[in-house]
């Protein structure tokens, strides 16, 4: 029987209110899944800021994305952009080049080092997922991605 977040926290006292109670459980439940992905990530010698990095990259292959469009794709928020790339610049995962006549923009674009670490993390991540989420059913998942879009978009 699946415990409850009151259960989880061991929390003695009913919550404030519904609203209460799944807040927190999105928090709980992000942590727990972060955490697993961070776990996987670690063995590879990456953080799963970089790793979402190189996953966006990838998506926008061949052309890459300059600093601001990045930022606005990522998962979480990420106020200082130009140092993570700095960092991942000097371990060989990402190049960024000046183009146009413009040469304020700035372009990051995976390298294939880059490419090859994403590409094997494809496996162990997805089987994460799975291990995570897999006893949902495809209507549970549909239904939780819907939910988890409306409670983003409140307020």
């Amino acid at each position: 029987m699946p415990t409850t977040l009151r259960d989880d926290i061991r929390q003695k006292r009913p919550f404030k209110s519904q609203h209460e109670e799944a807040l927190l459980n999105l928090i709980r439940t992000s942590a727990t899944l972060t955490d697993a992905l961070d776990a996987v990530l670690k063995t590879h010698g990456i953080s799963s800021t970089q790793y979402n990095v190189l996953r966006i990259l990838r998506g926008a292959e061949p052309s890459g994305l300059c600093r601001n469009e990045l930022r606005d794709r990522m998962l979480t928020r990420m106020p200082d952009m130009t140092r993570l790339l700095d960092r991942m610049e000097e371990a060989g995962l990402v190049a960024r080049s000046r183009e146009g006549e413009d040469r304020r923009m700035v372009l990051t674009r995976i390298t294939k080092q880059g490419r090859q670490l994403v590409d094997e993390l494809d496996a162990p991540v997805a089987k994460l997922h799975r291990s995570r989420l897999g006893h949902l059913t495809e209507q549970q998942l549909r239904s939780l991605s819907e939910l988890l879009t409306l409670a983003r978009q409140g307020g």
